[in-house]
């Protein structure tokens, strides 16, 4: 494991004068001062009347070893960043990265960690949760316990009837194409915070019914708001009869063979916060990426832990609307089924957080790049830390392409 020999960016404005304190439920997404102690120790802060659901470590870990050649990539690799060769040293020493692993063909060629993080922290990945939370519905469907992602939510969850969201198909909400108004923000302010109030205090379906314009017909545009999955969490949990966390921690959680206990936020009437509050090890986030990597199958076991045709689904953007295409959902992105995707082929998507967490995956090369961050900024859009990590990626994917037989 490599340790950063150069002190990490802004280490006193993010706590390391009273040792990376944890905040408060009120204060732990705000406030810079405690945010990389927030986002390693989640599980430290009172949540309740919500609680903290647990995903099981597996009895047969996935190994993801140190690859025989890690120290000549240290040595060898560089990416281009604003005109500048630089090295993974450079990235770290002027970023705010908690934890980075860069592993390929399920071997770590990198790893390290910054602000007195370690190992066994667990991270939280934020938005990262929106694609685990895609994956259970591939699983639904796969086990026939969804009809089809071209069912209204309101067919499947009563509670939802009257609401714009509830006339929204699954797969609409999968591809953030409600077509409700809904500013997603993260200052705490305007449509989030009304729907995250009267989300704790009557739950999401009453939540749904104060989202009344609707600004694009369903399915028509891409409008990233974190509000469609939290409806999506209470469809799923209505039809399974079982939480998102539940449902994941045999068949995604011990199934891939994680090596530590994830945790993901309930909410006071026990629906998974599945927008966000998921909370893992880099290690088996990366792990994840292994999986994602090889379309579902654990390299170790060869066992299909997810299925393959749905993760296809979920991550290339020719099986999309052209709404939902990069270049078309964003200037560069694309958006499939809860997941982002890269223009270009070979296929190659990404999972994304605000305030810096990012996992890439390329499929074709069995390299996935994860990172968890403590960002100034909670949107990713245009910062500059966002554009690093994408050349960072781009760099790592030259690199491995010239590299492999």
């Amino acid at each position: 494991m490599f340790t950063p020999a150069l002190p990490a960016p802004d280490e006193d404005k993010l706590g390391r004068p009273c040792g990376y304190p944890v905040g408060n439920a009120q204060n732990y997404f705000f406030e810079e001062a405690v945010r990389v102690g927030s986002f390693s120790r989640l599980d430290e802060i009172d949540f309740s009347p919500g609680r903290i659901a647990r995903l099981q470590a597996s009895q047969q870990v996935m190994p993801l070893p140190d690859a025989p050649h890690a120290a000549a990539f240290n040595q060898a690799f560089r990416y281009t960043h604003l005109k500048q060769e630089r090295s993974l040293p450079d990235y770290l020493a002027a970023q705010r990265v908690m934890g980075l692993m860069v592993v390929q063909g399920g071997e770590r060629l990198f790893e390290a960690y910054q602000y007195q993080r370690t190992p066994e922290m667990r991270f939280l990945g934020h938005s990262l949760a929106k694609s685990i939370t895609s994956l259970a519905f591939g699983l639904a469907l796969q086990e026939q316990r969804l009809p089809s992602l071209d069912v209204r939510a309101d067919a499947l969850a009563p509670a939802l009837k009257g609401s714009l969201y509830g006339e929204a198909s699954l797969r609409d909400l999968l591809h953030m194409a409600s077509g409700v108004r809904f500013e997603d923000r993260y200052d705490g302010q305007g449509d989030t915070a009304l729907f995250s109030r009267a989300s704790a205090l009557e739950g999401i379906a009453s939540a749904a019914q104060l989202m009344k314009h609707r600004e694009a017909l369903d399915g028509e545009r891409f409008a990233y708001a974190s509000a469609q999955t939290s409806v999506l969490s209470l469809v799923f949990q209505t039809v399974m009869g079982e939480d998102l966390a539940t449902y994941m921690s045999q068949r995604l959680w011990q199934g891939m063979g994680a090596a530590h206990e994830a945790h993901w936020l309930q909410d006071p009437f026990g629906v998974v916060r599945a927008s966000g509050s998921f909370c893992a090890t880099l290690s088996d986030y990366a792990r994840l990426g292994v999986l994602l990597a090889n379309d579902g199958v654990r390299p170790d076991t060869s066992v299909q832990v997810l299925p393959r045709h749905y993760l296809h689904q979920a991550t290339d953007w020719q099986q999309h609307a052209a709404a939902f295409r990069p270049g078309a959902a964003t200037p560069h992105w694309g958006y499939g089924l809860h997941f982002w995707t890269l223009p270009g082929q070979p296929r190659r998507f990404a999972l994304i957080g605000v305030y810096g967490q990012f996992m890439f995956v390329a499929p074709d090369l069995q390299l996935v790049m994860v990172q968890c961050s403590a960002a100034a900024d909670a949107k990713n859009a245009d910062t500059d830390l966002a554009q690093e990590a994408l050349a960072v990626w781009r760099g790592l994917v030259e690199h491995v392409s010239l590299n492999t037989p």
